[in-house]
């Protein structure tokens, strides 16, 4: 996978606009031996049919495909406006990463900057840089925080418990033992009283001495009660940041479908899957990708802008990645999905115009989302 270097990127105070941020780049490519002097007519008009900004600060402009013949060789410049570039609508790039790809390769940096986009807390970091080699490692996600834990290993199933306060320590102790929570915590969160959710559900959230987010899983082998109120599970949330949402958004729509029930007779891995992946309901269809380079950005930009115009909620999955839905209306999280050519998109549309989005998408993906029907 392509990486950023501390000798790819450019310091800079700023530019006149955006296609002077755009020429500014696209000069570092061409001196780089990476591109033709060429090369940057496509990328002026690659930004003409769609704004390449990402958030959180950056712009990734890139060529047209009918100037893919001008790339010499794969390779990214980076270069950083402490003034900021106005993009347009409101949007502020710092930092701009022209990208020059013979194939496919660029797709790893692009699913990589998804996840540094995904952390808010870089935002004002990338902004705020001065130091090339800062910058490379905070793009290369070396900043990046760690991922959510949850999953076998954060499960506890058939636990002897004797009463409540057992299934709390037992939580804890499954996070201490995968790195998650510093041992001074422990004492002080075994002692917290949980919430009870209702149906035996309990609940306790924790954020002294977190080292990760991470959520623990415990069940007794028994069902027990504490003062009279039955304890079938409890749900452990140690968050240093925002990251265990998903699985709570998860948690809170079982209980509203009143299907709380399903905690007590899946097994480990549905248990994963009924916690961090929401249940999707709806029309499905499966589309196959057949643009040559896959979903890179500009495909990508297409695709989210179509989805945004129905009011239906739409997810989309990889089935020949890691299968997980994302939201369709992300451009973020579309371009975080890593699709290549002959991979296999499943989406799932909810809403009073669900059928007709899914026909669109479909008609769309076949006419190779703006790179022409040939694709």
């Amino acid at each position: 996978m392509l990486k950023v270097q501390a000798q790819d990127i450019h310091l800079a105070d700023g530019a006149a606009d955006k296609q002077a941020a755009i020429r500014l780049v696209a000069g570092q490519m061409a001196d780089a031996g990476l591109v033709a002097a060429g090369y940057v007519d496509g990328m002026l008009r690659r930004e003409q049919q769609t704004s390449t900004y990402l958030g959180n600060g950056i712009a990734i402009p890139h060529g047209t495909t009918d100037t893919r013949d001008q790339v010499q060789q794969t390779g990214v410049r980076v270069v950083h406006f402490a003034n900021g570039v106005d993009w347009g609508n409101g949007q502020v790039a710092h930092v701009v990463i022209g990208i020059a790809a013979q194939s496919d390769e660029h797709l790893g940096i692009l699913r990589q900057l998804t996840h540094v986009l995904g952390d808010e807390s870089l935002a004002p970091k990338l902004k705020a840089c001065r130091d090339a080699g800062e910058l490379a490692a905070l793009l290369n996600g070396g900043q990046v925080a760690q991922p959510l834990l949850f999953g076998q290993e954060t499960l506890l199933l058939d636990f002897p418990a004797r009463d409540r306060v057992s299934l709390q320590a037992a939580a804890a102790g499954l996070l201490h033992n995968a790195g998650a929570l510093e041992t001074a915590a422990l004492a002080g969160l075994i002692s917290q009283t949980p919430v009870h959710l209702g149906h035996g559900l309990w609940s306790l959230s924790w954020a002294q001495g977190v080292k990760r987010t991470a959520v623990a899983l415990v069940r007794p082998a028994q069902a027990l009660s504490q003062d009279g109120t039955p304890v079938r599970g409890l749900l452990l949330f140690a968050a240093k940041d925002a990251q265990h949402k998903p699985v709570l958004d998860c948690l809170l729509t079982l209980l509203d479908k009143q299907q709380q029930d399903k905690l007590w007779t899946a097994d480990g891995a549905a248990l994963v899957k009924l916690l961090s992946e929401p249940e999707l309901d709806g029309v499905a269809k499966v589309f196959t990708v057949t643009n040559p380079h896959g979903l890179h950005a500009r495909p990508s930009a297409v695709l989210v802008k179509a989805v945004k115009e129905f009011n239906s909620q739409i997810w989309v999955s990889n089935l020949d990645g890691d299968g997980k839905p994302v939201n369709a209306k992300s451009l973020m999280k579309v371009v975080s999905l890593g699709v290549r050519h002959g991979h296999r998109l499943a989406f799932t549309a909810q809403g009073s115009d669900a059928e007709a989005a899914l026909s669109h998408i479909g008609q769309l993906i076949a006419d190779g989302l703006g790179e022409g029907s040939a694709a």
